[in-house]
């Protein structure tokens, strides 16, 4: 059983920073591509950026490109996303997803999923 487990939301001021980690319980996980979403209040769920699980290739959404950066590291089994230049509308409850294709990570509907960590950002 893969599990997914997120940390490092909380609540900081606009323009501020937050490092997110997303850590899996795998021995494969360099083969899977490693996504995150978010979900604001009364929103459906939203795809921020996504991991290749091979080349480490990256892609996000337009609202975050710049100031958004996903990354990975084999050692720790872990994918972080380092966002800057925060925004009240980067509020949400930001989940991890993962699965052996980049497509089904992309369109929601990776195979696992992290039970999320809230990330506030105050005026």
């Amino acid at each position: 059983q893969v599990q997914l487990a997120e940390s490092g939301g909380g609540l900081v001021q606009a323009g501020g920073s937050l490092r997110l980690s997303c850590t899996i319980s795998t021995r494969t996980f360099g083969y899977h591509a490693m996504g995150w979403f978010r979900q604001a209040p009364g929103k459906g769920r939203e795809f921020v950026g996504v991991i290749e699980g091979r080349s480490t290739r990256t892609e996000y959404v337009d609202s975050v490109k710049g100031r958004f950066t996903i990354s990975r590291d084999a050692a720790e089994n872990t994918m972080y996303l380092q966002m800057n230049s925060l925004k009240p509308e980067d509020t949400a409850v930001y989940y991890c997803t993962a699965d052996l294709s980049t497509r089904m990570v992309m369109i929601g509907r990776g195979a696992y999923w992290g039970q999320g960590t809230q990330v506030t950002v105050s005026s």
